[in-house]
């Protein structure tokens, strides 16, 4: 390999340095192309217009995790279900419409796919409920937060459903900054989907109260160190999960915060200890558990119906997922200047 092929490694305190054998397992050919382009692109900071960039880029979609959802879908842009209401765009979880769409938008297909064409119309004509907004007929942050993360991915950032639905999650937001997807005077660290379809605005494209409702957002998330709600600790949310739906956990929370442009916020310390001690010995990360995760202990939330789970990789075994969202975490802190440090 000649040295215009290096990628030299990224600095994290000392914990920053790629071994050779990971970058090789997330860029080599039988490696998902959504992953490597999420390297490249997240981890090494490539420009898009790099070879390897374009040639990853490509491929999605062709090959890998995101060919396989789409070979399932029907011709009309939905999956599993034929009946024709917003609800079948939802149920059963996690194998319908909305699940297959959340992920493909994190795998990075784009509109430019006729495939997904199909499934973004099926989505903006049946969730635009009340005021334009895509509800889904729920009015929750986890529905039209995932909705708006969704389709500003595929590339309907302009689309009138879309901005009305990114007023309605600035509007929505909770007095302390969060948001909560049920009833309640104060936000919950649950509700992340509002801040995190914020994310997916270019800055550019963020007006002032966009960038207000980030700001307040970005804050209540600091301030609880991304993991301090209630008197016990939760324990889904120290597990790593992927898709994560509209589950939480802490590496979701790293992923938006830093995503943000918070990586040097020293309030992340604790949980950027918590993602270094989840590493395994051979540089990579693994999956904890399939969803639905909840803690029996916490009780109060039942699944109306069979659940599915929509499965990328197996838990308990290195997962190039997991893997290149921890190190792209790491990357962003390192170039915000951060490192671990002291508590």
């Amino acid at each position: 390999m000649g040295r215009a092929n290096l990628i030299r490694p990224v600095r994290y305190g000392s914990s920053m340095k790629i071994a050779p054998q990971v970058q090789r397992w997330l860029t080599e050919r039988d490696s998902d192309p959504s992953v490597r382009w999420r390297f490249w692109v997240d981890v090494a900071g490539l420009p898009s217009e790099d070879p390897r960039v374009r040639r990853a880029r490509r491929q999605i979609g062709r090959s890998g995790w995101a060919a396989r959802l789409l070979s399932g879908q029907f011709p009309d842009g939905h999956w599993a279900t034929r009946g024709s209401s917003a609800t079948d765009l939802y149920r059963p979880k996690y194998i319908v419409t909305n699940w297959n769409s959340i992920v493909l938008g994190d795998l990075g297909v784009t509109r430019s796919d006729p495939r997904v064409r199909r499934t973004a119309t099926l989505i903006l004509d049946r969730w635009t409920g009340k005021g334009g907004v895509l509800t889904g007929n729920s009015g929750e942050i986890c529905v039209t937060g995932n909705a708006v993360r969704t389709l500003v991915r595929f590339g309907y950032l302009e689309h009138p459903a879309v901005q009305r639905s990114i007023a309605w999650v600035v509007r929505t937001q909770k007095p302390d900054g969060g948001w909560h997807c049920f009833p309640s005077r104060t936000g919950t660290l649950d509700g992340w989907e509002g801040l995190a379809a914020l994310a997916e605005i270019p800055e550019d494209a963020r007006e002032d109260s966009v960038r207000g409702s980030i700001e307040r957002g970005a804050e209540f998330y600091l301030r609880r160190h991304l993991m301090e709600e209630g008197r016990v600790r939760y324990p889904p949310w120290f597990r790593i999960h992927y898709p994560n739906h509209y589950y939480y956990d802490l590496l979701v929370g790293l992923r938006v915060l830093t995503r943000l442009g918070y990586g040097a916020d020293p309030r992340l310390r604790p949980a950027l200890r918590w993602l270094e001690q989840k590493r395994r010995p051979d540089g990579t990360w693994a999956l904890d558990a399939d969803h639905p995760d909840l803690d029996p202990r916490r009780g109060g939330y039942e699944f109306p119906g069979p659940v599915f789970p929509l499965r990328l990789e197996p838990p308990g075994e290195p997962s190039r997922w997991a893997t290149v969202e921890a190190l792209s975490v790491l990357a962003r802190v390192a170039r915000a200047g951060q490192s671990p440090g002291p508590q």
